[in-house]
């Protein structure tokens, strides 16, 4: 499909996520932005825009595209710097591709499986696209082929940014887009971390977020059947 084609390739640049990223910072984020959306006032993710007159409703259906993944600047070589654990770039391909199958079980089991909301490959009047990316990716003890014999031991597994943007999938109207940076919860004590304890982190905060999308989804269709609509 044509669209799903372009969606795919032109994905937004990093240093564009970087400026969203930047206003989540601020105590007053921009009330409009540049494409017109509308901030969203008490959102469950730390900042939301949407199209004005926007809404969920009617919606069953998701197209869900693969998540691209960008490390926090600068990791590799803080990681290779501070750590005996030499992390090379074959890792990181291995950890951002773990991660995108990560992030398309977990969003198919809560919004699929648990939230009913079927998971497509082609576009209809009652089908969402989410385009997700995971920025600012951040693990504090990656567990690679190299660390053989060693162990690395921190208070948490490291943090990750979400930024998604959700579209119309007949027309490609953007409605709308958000950001949320979210820590693995912190034991108080340096404790062992594995790729094992690293996935599980991952799986905990990818969890949350889709939530919060299958529990709008809900929402949204709640108000529809409350009105008498099919």
């Amino acid at each position: 499909m044509q669209s799903l084609s372009k969606f795919q390739l032109a994905f937004i640049a990093i240093s564009g996520l970087m400026i969203s990223c930047m206003a989540v910072a601020k105590s007053s984020p921009p009330e409009v932005t540049e494409e017109g959306l509308l901030l969203v006032k008490d959102s469950k993710l730390a900042l939301v825009y949407a199209a004005p007159g926007a809404s969920l409703e009617g919606y069953k259906r998701i197209i869900l595209l693969d998540a691209h993944v960008a490390f926090k600047k600068n990791w590799q070589r803080d990681q290779n710097r501070n750590s005996v654990r030499r992390v090379s770039d074959k890792d990181m391909e291995k950890m951002k591709t773990r991660l995108v199958t990560e992030f398309n079980e977990v969003f198919t089991e809560v919004l699929q499986e648990d939230g009913g909301y079927e998971i497509v490959g082609e576009a209809a009047e009652d089908v969402l696209i989410l385009r997700p990316a995971i920025i600012n990716l951040d693990v504090i003890a990656p567990d690679t082929m190299a660390s053989t014999g060693s162990r690395s031991y921190a208070e948490s597994a490291g943090e990750m940014t979400l930024y998604l943007e959700v579209f119309d999938s007949q027309t490609n109207a953007l409605i709308a887009k958000g950001m949320d940076r979210q820590h693995d919860r912190s034991s108080g004590w340096m404790t062992y971390q594995s790729s094992v304890s690293n996935r599980s982190a991952a799986k905990r905060i990818l969890k949350g977020w889709a939530e919060v999308l299958r529990d709008a989804l809900d929402e949204a269709n709640t108000a529809t059947k409350g009105n008498g609509s099919d």
